[in-house]
C-alpha cells in the first residue's frame, strides 16, 4: 500500500489493525490533512493517484507469464 497524494492535498495513509498479540485485523487508509502532525513526512513518500494506477498496470502486464507457469502447474495438480 501506499501513500496517496489526492488533489486536494490531502494524503491517504495506509494503517493496519491488529489485535494485541499481532494478528491482523485489516487494513485502510485514514486521511491526513496539511498541517496535521506526521503530514510533512508522509508528503514526502506520496505518490498521485494516477501514479498509482500506472504502478498496478504495469504490475498487471508483467505478471502475464506468471500467471501462465501457475496455470499450468494448476492443471498438472487436476
Amino acid at each position: 500500500m501506499y501513500v496517496i497524494r489526492l488533489g486536494d492535498g490531502t494524503l491517504r495513509v495506509p494503517q493496519s489493525l491488529t489485535t494485541g498479540d499481532g494478528r491482523l485485523i485489516g487494513n485502510a487508509y485514514v486521511e491526513v490533512a496539511p498541517g496535521d502532525p506526521g503530514y510533512d513526512a508522509w508528503l514526502a513518500e506520496s505518490i498521485t493517484e494516477e501514479e498509482e494506477a500506472e504502478r498496478r498496470r504495469r504490475w498487471r502486464e508483467g505478471d502475464e507469464e506468471l500467471e501462465r507457469a501457475f496455470l499450468a502447474f494448476k492443471a498438472e495438480q487436476d
